[in-house]
């Protein structure tokens, strides 16, 4: 075990700097945002949904499949272009069918799915991971087992972050909930997710 777990040196400066780059917004970001006004179930949900695409990414990392994703550019095309297109269902299905509606039950069973769907069909954040994790876990025979550590432990604050940001847009929708308030949120929601699948799809 000693041989997994980084030096204390190592391991501070790794979480300092998933911390920064968690705190950086994105789509996963906005995706729990969305979730947590919905409901707070809904939130804490796609939270964990994001946090295990996290899991997901680091497991690809580990095995190689990011790197093979990086060397066939038909490949990385397709995925770029199926998790833009997914943003964008995401993005109309809020505007046309209420996808975001208030504590809508039946989307927040589907909110953690939707989660790890949000993360995992972006191959810009397999590709981060396959370029981050090996800066940290070093070189030798526990390398692999280092990197997943570190990738879990990536997860664990992912998904105490993004719950943290889902409890906190649920509070401030009850406190100011108006249906007005909720048909600004929709379109909003809606108009965020179109744009960052157009910005990932249009990415060279």
């Amino acid at each position: 075990m000693a041989g997994i777990v980084p030096d204390p040196q190592t391991l501070a400066l790794y979480l300092g700097a998933a911390v920064a780059l968690i705190l950086a917004p994105g789509p996963d970001t906005v995706y729990v945002l969305t979730r947590g006004i919905q409901s707070r179930a809904a939130g804490v949900r796609s939270a964990l949904g994001v946090s295990t695409g996290v899991l997901l990414h680091t497991l690809a990392a580990a095995l190689g499949l990011a790197a093979l994703l990086r060397a066939a550019p038909t490949a990385y095309s397709l995925v770029k272009y199926v998790g833009a297109a997914y943003l964008v269902y995401l993005g109309v299905q809020a505007v046309r069918n209420d996808e975001f509606a208030l504590d809508d039950a039946t989307e927040t069973t589907n909110s953690y799915l939707r989660g790890v769907a949000v993360n995992a069909l972006n191959p810009k954040v397999a590709l981060f991971f396959l370029a981050f994790l090996p800066q940290f876990a070093g070189d030798g025979p526990d390398a692999t087992a280092r990197m997943a550590l570190l990738g879990f432990l990536y997860a664990v604050v992912t998904a105490g972050y993004l719950s943290a940001v889902a409890l906190a847009s649920n509070r401030a929708r009850r406190l100011v909930a108006t249906d007005r308030l909720r048909e600004k949120l929709q379109w909003g929601a809606g108009s965020v997710f179109v744009l960052l699948g157009l910005s990932v799809a249009l990415d060279a």
